[in-house]
Order: structure tokens, then sequence, then C-alpha cells
């Protein structure tokens, strides 16, 4: 029997928030390293790169500081690398990173470095990892839709302070705080919620570097219940160079807090 490659925290049955956390985890099976082409010191170097790390950690201690009484998010974490599989890509010709080597399934590695052999099965890749995981997730905000009459998907992000050399967003700013928005799913009053809170952090750019935000593709461009905004905080606003936590690891979990309650309350309204 296979196990799920992620984990749902469930929240308060009144809560439409779900925090997605999908890549925050370095750990890859050792069936799927079995077609890796690096290992060792050099895999932990990339890993190192690729990884949004303590992303998780972030999420979770900003739950554990809302008020004892409000209403829980439901948090939905990948508990395997983005080298197995990443869920937030197209798994067909639509995804961008693609022309990289880097969509639902890694051919490449953030230094452009080839990630797997050549003949490699993606389709088994998708079919034990990727669709699951999209079902599940899918499963998840129709189940918000049922309970509350929407969803509020809070996808939670890091970047590097320097660019990958292996990407397709070369030469844009990289501020402390990027907001990535949909104009389907990403209304007004959500921006200007993560721009209040997260002005507090430093400079905030909508969709740059990195643009847009998660959405199950059963409801992407379909209903307009489902809200989805991404929070993407450059990692050394909050790590350090060998990426453990520093004093601003408070400041960001005590923003992700606050927009936690405000976007709960603005379902209310």
């Amino acid at each position: 029997m296979n196990l799920p490659s992620f984990e749902i925290i469930p929240g308060s049955a009144e809560s439409s928030v779900i925090l997605h956390v999908p890549h925050s985890s370095r750990f890859i099976p050792s069936e799927v390293l079995t077609d890796f082409l690096i290992s060792g010191e050099q895999l932990e170097k990339e890993l190192d790169e690729i990884t949004d790390t303590l992303t998780d950690q972030v999420a979770v201690r900003a739950v554990e500081k809302l008020d004892q009484n409000f209403p829980r998010p439901w948090l939905f974490i990948n508990r395997a690398s983005r080298f197995v599989i990443d869920p937030e890509r197209f798994p067909d010709e639509r995804e961008l990173m693609n022309r990289v080597g880097m969509g639902a399934v890694y051919t490449k590695t953030a230094s452009g470095a080839q990630l797997r052999k050549s003949d490699f099965e993606k389709g088994a890749l998708l079919e034990r990892y990727f669709h699951p995981y999209s079902l599940a997730l899918a499963d998840l905000v129709a189940d918000s839709l049922v309970r509350t009459e929407r969803a509020a998907i809070i996808d939670v992000h890091s970047y590097r302070a320097n660019q990958h050399p292996n990407a397709v967003n070369h030469g844009q700013r990289r501020p402390e705080m990027c907001i990535g928005t949909d104009a389907f799913h990403t209304p007004q009053w959500l921006r200007d919620i993560f721009y209040e809170v997260f002005g507090s952090i430093g400079e905030c750019f909508e969709n740059e570097p990195y643009a847009g935000t998660y959405v199950p593709l059963d409801f992407y461009q379909k209903d307009a219940r489902v809200f989805s905004i991404m929070m993407e905080t450059r990692a050394d606003t909050f790590l350090d160079a060998d990426l453990k936590p520093h004093e601003g690891f408070d400041a960001i979990t005590d923003a992700l807090s606050r927009v936690i309650s405000r976007v709960h309350d603005a379902g209310r309204l």
C-alpha cells in the first residue's frame, strides 16, 4: 500500500482558509532516487537551492499564534521534495517551465544540471504522486465550499535572494515579499489584506519575481468562490546563510497569523 506524499492537518469546520505548502520538503523516496543522475553533496546542494526551507514551519507557527478560540485554518503540506514532482506545475504542454526542464516532473535542476536518466517513467510519477496530490487538494477545496460556501487558499512559498541559473524570470526585482495573484481568483480585498500586513516586512511587489497562485484545476477559472493568493517571502528575510531561522521568523509568522485572521473575518462580512 502506497502512503500519501502529503499531509492534511484538519482545521475548524467553520474555517474556509487553506494554507498550502508545496515546496518545503527535502524527502525523496528511494524508488525515485534510482533514476537520479546526481547524489550526495551535489544533491544536497541542489536541494538547498530548490527547497522552500521551513515554510511548513512558518505555516504551522502562524496557526499556533492565533487566539485560542479562533477557528483554525486547514493545512495541506507536501511531504515529498519538488524533485519528486512539482504539484504546482501544469502536467502538460501548458507549463512554461517545461522550457527549462522544470515542469511537473523535473529533468533538470536549479543549476541546469541533468537530474534524471533519459529513460525514466514520467507517467508513473504523475500517477503515483502528482494526480493523488491534486485530487486530495481539490477534494479539500470542494469540502470547504460545502462547509462554508467558499475556499481561500494561501499558497506559502519562499525564494532565494539570488536568481537560480536555470530560470525563466531573469532580471526581475527580488523584494522581501512577493504576492502572487490571479485575475480570476484573487479579489482586490485579498490583495489589500496582504499589502497592508506584509508591508511591515519590507518591499512587497505583485507577481514579481514570481507570478500566479495555485488553484486546483477542477476549479481554475471556473468557480469564483475559490480565492487564492501566493505568499512568497525572500528567504534571507527569515533564514540565515545556513538556512536556519533568525529573528525575522517571528515577524513572518506574526504577519501570516494576522493575514489568516483577516481573511477568515472577511468571509463573514
